[in-house]
């Protein structure tokens, strides 16, 4: 058992070590024979530094990777107390490895029962691992502040290792100085070093009040562990503050280059702006040296000593006049307001009081100081004279308070008076800038520190029901058509104006207002901007389109003042009504769970007989739905229930037909589900060389409920289809339109019905203009144009700058009436469906393959470098990362030679592990691979390897063969392994033969992956889904992992493109992508 120490040194390091219960057992059961030793000794007990090493490492990435730059031969000098022949133990190891006292004191006064002198300070040798000043500054805040580090070792086994006071100290430390440089309370310092005989530059705390009174909080509280190195022959240690000082600024600017090396950092700038000649001053190596990790030393070949001398007095003189002088009182100021009472709204004060800084309740007003009455004599036994103080407060204040200086003409200057602008602007600008200073600013509880939001707020009112099935067919006004009546309303933060305060606050001419008793800052020219948005038109009448519209993308931009173009209104709407829960989300109290059609020949789940229900509810209001439940849960049935409802309540009165749009490989699975849970539905499959045209085709469809194409023939017989009269349109799969720019897109939203149902698991798969595609086809014009969607959405989400969690929840309220989503996870959903277990697969590179891997990466870099435009970069980049995981599969695939597989590639080997605990169990599994050819090498290998009939589908194969191939998967006999391509096998296929499914390479999107993984998780699965992702260490595919799961939010988010991003990555960043590292290989 270890119990872990941490030392700042003298030489700038931080130094660990351990105490070992072994060694002093050990050392104990030696009895302590032999003399006491001379001079300064080894410490007995403490632990190897490598071995500690190795336990620490277990506690995780970051303390792994900080220890990898350590230096195991450290050693230092402590003052620590000792027995006659050793250290005495910690009181923290002492209570862990059940020693009470010294090891071999113990054993001597246990043998002679002699009295044992006490204990004395004498100097060891400690033996350390050593951290340089940014290598130790990440492991002191991953190493926690608690008594116990949990560590794994290479077994995955659990322990706690105890840790000395002196380490939970170091983290204290390192978290004070996280927080200054959050605060910004740093400045940048240069000094010269004589020892170095150079100048180096840092950043060093800028403390605010209540971080210097931290500060002598944190020196107090120094654990003696600590400061314990030996100075000379002093055995006293080194001085608390002197210790603190040093470890707290190593660790700010450690922090600081921390900062600038990350990804927002700064990055190989030059030194000389381009054009210029001559040497770089002394300035510009300065701001080098503070923003680059690779050392701060300025150089001394470019540097003119006399330049920098002269800069080190400027930052003096700089840091001098910035803060106040630390004494125990400061110049104070406290703002206040007119009140609530009828004063005149220009009467604002700033009162000058002395404030104590150890009690910074304790305040005297600046008449008790003239007159030296109440808390002035408190203030006056601190031993300062209260006047002088304040006096020379006020002088520094002056600068940042320009008013004050008018005050200071008086012989006992008190208040300092000021208009509401004046205050606005001493809110804003002057008590910031004061408080930075070290003075002490007193602010109304009301401020607070921006402007109250201003927002409009639109009301309509909404019958209580829509009207029924019969009604609609007869009256067009229902639905988005009805005429609603409307009322405008403003709002100031959560206050909702009348219309007389908003009037009054559109006129107001100043920013700082006073609204029902309380003073508040507004935006009086936004505020006159809405009010000349709304004009007269603050009541009337709108159709239920408008009010959505309003909703999606707030005022009409041609009302709009140009003030209000760059940074519109927020607009909330509201309504009663059923327009009102289907703004607010809660549409199920307004739609009834749909009961069984006579004709259904399936029993729903009550959670599709609520999906049936929305459908049935959306198409009443004449709104597009989106059915995004995911793979799995039904959405086939779900869809052919309201058909077979319709028909059922439709009775011997013919309606129109719904055209069903899906991919070519889904089309015989709606045809077979029609026929198996529908069976009265007439059904015309329009696909294939024979299909029906002209008025033949027209006659054939006013006949039918159902007619079913693919999206190829959506764009071929557009015209054809346009000629139909349809009931609804329904798109399957509608991923597939999610460019919207295609023809095939455009096509597909050209044709018309009043009614349009989008099937997806999927709305958004990597970008959100997939969700956009979908919805204007769903609801044309809702989400506006593609470019107002993007610049309103999609750019600030995706970018996830600042407001990206406002736009994701602005387009999920905007989004979520108009989409339906349930998963399969979710309890509450399904009872009967396991849940999978997903879980990555790391496999080594065989030489050969990392031989190949590192001669593609230097061609691709080269080549890339080489490229004259980005068309012809994104080419390389595209071509390159394809041969890399082409080359992680296996050479074979590569150098496409027809070569023998076995012993040639990790991965593959890996597959054939799993494949063999698969058949073990007697259970089955698929195994998907984007590349077609590689599928067919797998199925031939894994039939040879195992002597079992392997399946193979891939984009190539019939129609036919493809269905046998499914049946026959799915027999109790049928084959145990299904190899597909992900882009044939991925979408419309029922395999829940399997519950093992292997991606043997990656797509790198998220969503795809999850759709070829339901092959197996969906209804019918009885047995846990084991999923597997395998990917070949040190290289790319280890690496974009990590972005595979960063992108699965943005799915998840709204209700989750492919490579591109990839190809505007710069040289450096996808040399770093690619790079093999030294662990992919291991043979």
């Amino acid at each position: 058992m270890y119990v872990l120490h941490a030392q700042f040194s003298e030489s700038g390091l931080w130094e660990l070590w351990a105490e070992d219960s072994e060694r002093a057992r050990a050392f104990a059961a030696k009895g302590g024979k032999g003399k006491a030793p001379a001079g300064v000794a080894r410490h007995p007990f403490a632990a190897d530094p490598a071995e500690l090493a190795e336990v620490l490492k277990g506690a995780g990435p970051v303390v792994a990777a900080a220890l990898a730059e350590a230096d195991p031969r450290g050693s230092l000098p402590l003052a620590l107390p000792s027995g006659p022949r050793s250290p005495l133990p910690g009181d923290r190891f002492a209570r862990v490895a059940g020693l009470a006292e010294a090891p071999a004191h113990a054993a001597r006064a246990g043998a002679e029962g002699a009295a044992r002198p006490g204990p004395e300070l004498r100097a060891w040798i400690v033996p350390t691992l050593a951290l340089d000043p940014a290598a130790g500054a990440g492991l002191l805040l991953a190493l926690g502040g608690g008594d116990l580090l949990t560590v794994y070792d290479e077994e995955g086994t659990e322990r706690e290792l105890p840790l000395d006071p002196s380490v939970s100290y170091a983290h204290a430390v390192a978290a004070f100085a996280d927080a200054l440089v959050s605060r910004g309370e740093i400045h940048p310092w240069l000094a010269y070093q004589p020892q170095e005989r150079g100048y180096f530059a840092s950043w060093v705390p800028a403390y605010a009040l209540e971080s210097a009174a931290h500060r002598r909080a944190l020196i107090s509280a120094m654990p003696p562990a600590f400061r314990c190195q030996l100075l000379g022959e002093e055995l006293t240690g080194l001085p608390a503050e002197e210790v603190f000082d040093n470890a707290l600024a190593a660790l700010v600017d450690a922090y600081v280059l921390a900062a600038f090396a990350g990804p927002h950092g700064l990055h190989g700038e030059p030194l000389v702006p381009a054009g210029r000649r001559g040497r770089p001053s002394a300035a510009e190596l300065w701001l080098r040296a503070l923003t680059t990790t690779k050392g701060n030393r300025l150089d001394p070949d470019l540097l003119e000593p006399e330049q920098a001398d002269e800069l080190i007095d400027l930052l003096e003189a700089w840091t001098t006049a910035a803060v106040d002088e630390e004494g125990p009182v400061r110049t104070c100021f406290r703002l206040r307001d007119p009140g609530q009472q009828e004063h005149d709204v220009e009467d604002w004060s700033v009162e000058l009081l002395l404030q104590s800084t150890q009690d910074p309740s304790l305040l005297a007003t600046a008449p008790e100081v003239w007159k030296r009455s109440g808390a002035a004599r408190l203030l006056r036994q601190t031993g300062v004279d209260p006047r002088q103080a304040l006096l020379q407060g006020l002088g520094r204040a002056a600068r940042y308070f320009p008013q004050l200086g008018e005050a200071l003409r008086q012989p006992s200057p008190d208040v300092v008076r000021l208009n509401a602008e004046q205050a606005l602007h001493f809110l804003r600008h002057t008590a910031p800038a004061l408080r930075e200073r070290g003075f002490g600013v007193l602010l109304p509880p009301w401020w607070a520190g921006k402007r109250a939001r201003v927002s409009l707020n639109l009301h309509a009112e909404a019958p209580a029901s829509q009207p029924g099935a019969a009604e609609q067919e007869k009256d067009a006004k229902f639905g988005l058509q009805e005429l609603l009546k409307y009322q405008w309303k403003a709002s100031i933060g959560a206050i909702e104006l009348t219309d007389e305060e908003f009037k009054e606050l559109a006129a107001a001419k100043t920013d700082l207002v006073q609204l029902r008793g309380e003073w508040i800052e507004v935006d009086a020219a936004r505020l006159a901007a809405a009010a000349q948005a709304l004009g007269s038109a603050q009541t009337g009448t709108m159709t239920a389109a408008e009010v959505l519209s309003q909703a999606m993308h707030g005022l009409d931009q041609k009302r709009l003042p140009r003030s209000l173009l760059d940074n519109p209104l927020e607009v909330a709407v509201s309504s009663t009504g059923w327009l009102g829960d289907l703004l607010s989300g809660s549409v199920e109290q307004r739609y009834a769970v749909a009961r069984e059609p006579r004709g259904l020949k399936a029993r729903l789940r009550p959670y599709q007989k609520r999906g049936v229900g929305w459908l049935t509810f959306m198409d009443g209001l004449g709104l597009g739905a989106i059915l995004a439940d995911d793979m799995g849960l039904g959405k086939t049935v779900q869809v052919l229930t309201l058909l077979e409802q319709e028909r059922t309540e439709a009775g011997r009165r013919r309606i129109d037909p719904t055209l069903l749009i899906c991919p070519m490989s889904l089309v015989a699975n709606w045809q077979r589900e029609a026929e198996r849970f529908t069976p009265r539905l007439k059904v015309h499959v329009h696909h294939g060389s024979e299909r029906l045209e002209g008025k033949a085709f027209e006659r054939e469809v006013k006949g039918v409920n159902l007619v079913i194409t693919t999206y190829a023939l959506a764009l071929r017989d557009r015209e054809q289809l346009s000629e139909v009269g349809w009931r609804r349109i329904v798109i399957d799969e509608a991923q597939a339109i999610k460019n919207a720019a295609t023809k095939q897109a455009r096509a597909i939203r050209s044709l018309t019905a009043p009614r349009r149902i989008a099937l997806t698991g999927t709305p958004v798969e990597n970008r959100l203009a997939d969700l956009w595609s979908i919805m204007e086809f769903a609801n044309p014009g809702l989400l506006g144009t593609a470019e107002q969607f993007k610049d309103r959405f999609a750019r600030p989400i995706e970018r996830g700058n600042e407001g990206a969690d406002a736009a994701a929840e602005r387009l999920r309220q905007a989004t979520s009436a108009f989409v339906l989503r349930r998963v399969k996870t979710d309890p509450n959903i399904i009872s009967d469906l396991p849940d999978k277990v997903e879980m990555p697969v790391v496999c080594n590179l065989t030489s050969e393959q990392a031989s190949l891997y590192q001669a593609e990466v230097d061609r691709m870099l080269a080549a890339v470098q080489s490229a004259k435009d980005g068309i012809g970069k994104k080419g390389v980049v595209l071509a390159g990362l394809t041969r890399l995981k082409q080359i992680c599969d296996h050479p074979a695939l590569f150098l496409k030679d027809g070569s023998r597989l076995p012993g040639r590639s990790g991965k593959l080997a890996r597959v054939e592990d799993l494949c063999d605990e698969v058949l073990a169990a007697g259970e089955r599994a698929l195994l998907f691979t984007q590349y077609a050819e590689f599928g067919g090498m797998l199925q031939r290998h894994l039939a040879e390897r195992f002597g079992r009939p392997v399946a193979f589908l891939h984009g190539g194969t019939p129609k036919a063969a493809r269905d046998e191939l499914v049946r026959r998967f799915e027999l109790p006999d049928g084959p145990p392994l299904f190899v597909l391509s992900l882009k044939a096998g991925g979408v419309g296929l029922n395999l829940t033969a399997a519950n093992h499914v292997l991606h043997v390479d990656r797509w790198w999107n998220p969503a795809v992956e999850n759709q070829a993984t339901d092959r197996a998780f969906r209804i019918g699965q009885r047995k846990n889904v084991q999923v597997r992702k395998l990917m070949c260490a040190g290289t790319l595919e280890e690496r974009i992992d990590r972005v595979i799961e960063d992108k699965k939010g943005l799915a998840e988010r709204i209700v989750g493109s492919g490579e591109s991003w990839l190809t505007e990555l710069s040289v450096t960043q996808l040399r770093e992508l690619v790079l093999l590292s030294g662990d992919a290989v291991v043979e």
